[in-house]
């Protein structure tokens, strides 16, 4: 079974509802089994990979995206066969052009083009958004990027850099990346974000599995904890596991057939360390038939973490 596919934001290309992502995921792989997972998540219609330079100064080197060009070259894929989402972080922005850290990016992952890039956290409040706007334009002209997006920022700054590229005539955010489960749901089902996805913003779903916590599990790196509800998080996985397994699934395909119950949303990004586990989690796409949308997000309410615990207005 092929999983359905939807379009970047208006105008962008089209991609599977499931994308896999590279955070502390292939460095952590037999390689060989690392390249049948990507033959196996191309087969299925996932066409849309994030894969982040997420080494940072004086923490040990990460080579995720590295492995991922060998991956590529070792499953015979073809550059037209995916879709690469590259990130770029606005920590040293605009010291350090965005130009320079693609490059970086592109020689990493052996391409010469990224068709999404997502721009990191906005952590300060003097980052110049319109200036932002129009260094991505450049680099939309030359080529180097398709669609852009934004990971975490709040409905206001989306706002914003998208009426400067209206203004400007051109591109604008395409995407929203933002921490959605059945968890954290806030944000992304809030009133400001429903204003965001009427401008044409789509939504892309990510830690949805709170870095397995949600699943029982632990001991890996996870994100921030917006509401400070990771506790309640973890507490609630044993309810959730006996929740999924009443509708016959997994507790990770429940998680992820919750989000693709939200009507804005693109495509759900998680990350998959076997075969065995992306298979399992394709399994996602049919249990939203199977059950039903209404009926699934009724099913997960009570695992609602962070309901009044965040600002609806995102960071």
């Amino acid at each position: 079974m092929r999983i359905p596919q939807r379009r970047i934001g208006r105008d962008g290309p089209l991609t599977g509802v499931l994308s896999l992502g590279s955070w502390h995921t292939y460095d952590r792989m037999d390689f060989r089994e690392a390249v049948s997972l990507l033959q196996t998540a191309v087969d299925a219609g996932i066409s849309l990979f994030d894969v982040g330079v997420y080494g940072l100064p004086g923490s040990p080197p990460v080579f995720t995206d590295v492995l991922f060009s060998a991956m590529v070259r070792a499953a015979g894929l073809r550059r037209e066969d995916y879709l690469l989402s590259a990130k770029l972080w606005l920590e040293g922005y605009p010291e350090h052009s965005l130009r320079a850290q693609l490059e970086n990016a592109f020689f990493r992952a052996g391409v010469s083009h990224a068709d999404l890039v997502i721009l990191g956290d906005l952590r300060r409040d003097d980052t110049d958004l319109h200036a932002l706007v129009t260094d991505l334009a450049e680099l939309h002209s030359a080529g180097l990027i398709g669609q852009w997006g934004v990971n975490n920022w709040s409905a206001p700054a989306i706002k914003a850099v998208h009426g400067f590229a209206v203004a400007d005539g051109v591109p604008g955010p395409a995407i929203a990346q933002l921490k959605y489960s059945v968890a954290r749901r806030s944000i992304p089902d809030g009133d400001p974000f429903a204003s965001v996805f009427s401008l044409g913003v789509s939504l892309q779903a990510s830690d949805v599995f709170e870095g397995g916590v949600l699943l029982g599990k632990g001991g890996r790196q996870v994100g921030r904890d917006p509401g400070d509800v990771r506790q309640r998080i973890a507490d609630s996985a044993a309810g959730l596991a006996k929740a999924a397994a009443s509708v016959g699934a997994t507790p990770a395909q429940l998680c992820l057939a919750f989000t693709l119950t939200h009507p804005a949303n693109t495509t759900t990004l998680f990350g998959a360390t076997s075969v065995e586990q992306l298979t399992d989690n394709l399994a996602a796409v049919a249990l939203v038939d199977k059950v039903g949308a209404a009926e699934l997000r009724a099913l997960v309410e009570p695992f609602w973490a962070d309901r009044d615990a965040v600002d609806p207005e995102g960071p």
